[in-house]
């Protein structure tokens, strides 16, 4: 239990956004810079497709309808793998400079949320937290985020927590599931400078929350107070994000990057921006679809 499984050689700058697609029992995830690709891996057959991408996606979900629901770096879209139709639908920062959509999700209601981050400098506090309802309108519900990253519901759906990147923040919130309403702000959890930066996150069937440490070597499993319950180690440094997979949904699939590391860097961490899995002894949660 918890030993790092080197998966697949893919070498993404960028690797992130790793869904579970339970119908079909395969991994999709993204490499968002550099050349820009959607990855789909069959860890049965071991079979890997790549579909090279003419527009910068950033993070999806799956929609009920078929296809995904996307957040990239000019706006929100739907867009399918087999026709490859990019069907645009709004930018809600289109007006903001420098800022641009980054992480997203699908809540167990149907909706989509993405947050956005300053590109010029990830550092300045610009990020804001959107949501895509079924209808096709768009909220801005906070803002004041030093990159707003890696996002997720508990089982009840009545918490949102989301990362404030370079604010070395995991935030809570309260989430009213039938409005789609948050309201009370509060710090989670704070990642210590040596520790890295929290990234992606995903929330596993018992509440527990865990998290990805970009420069930080490891993923960290927090209990639903906040508390550390374990950290596992991985062989690489910018750990971007993970999800739970396989028919159970007890493998943690993690994505990984290369991105900002030196050549020297490189040769000391061959793996970077590779694959990996790690079975926990914990259950995920099955991907939700956007119903719009």
């Amino acid at each position: 239990m918890n030993n790092v499984e080197h998966v697949l050689t893919v070498q993404n700058e960028l690797g992130e956004c790793p869904i579970w697609n339970a119908k079909e029992q395969a991994l999709y995830w993204v490499n968002i810079e550099g050349k820009i690709t959607a990855h789909r891996f069959d860890p049965v057959t071991n079979d890997h497709q790549i579909c090279n991408l003419n527009f910068p996606l950033t993070a999806f979900g799956l929609r009920a309808s078929g296809g995904w629901i996307t957040a990239a770096k000019n706006g929100l879209a739907f867009w399918d793998w087999q026709s490859l139709n990019y069907e645009f639908i709004s930018d809600p920062e289109a007006n903001t400079p420098d800022v641009r959509f980054n992480d997203g999700v699908v809540d167990r209601q149907g909706r989509f949320w993405a947050g956005s981050l300053n590109e010029a400098d990830l550092n300045v506090p610009d990020g804001s937290l959107h949501r895509l309802d079924p209808d096709g309108s768009t909220h801005k519900l906070d803002t004041g985020y030093a990159t707003s990253n890696g996002m997720g519901f508990s089982p009840d759906s009545k918490t949102l927590y989301l990362v404030d990147m370079f604010h070395s923040n995991i935030l809570a919130y309260d989430h009213d599931p039938a409005t789609g309403a948050v309201e009370n702000r509060r710090i989670f959890a704070s990642v210590p400078e040596e520790d890295g930066f929290p990234d992606g996150i995903t929330i596993d069937s018992e509440g527990f929350i865990w998290n990805a440490h970009w420069a930080g070597w490891k993923v960290t499993r927090y209990d639903p107070t906040g508390k550390i319950e374990r950290e596992i180690r991985f062989p690489v440094q910018n750990v971007t994000r993970c999800a739970f997979g396989g028919e159970e949904l007890d493998t943690l699939y993690v994505t990984t990057a290369w991105y900002a590391m030196s050549e020297e860097e490189r040769k000391i961490q061959p793996m970077a921006g590779d694959l990996f899995c790690v079975k926990t002894g914990v259950k995920g949660l099955e991907e939700p679809k956007f119903i719009g």
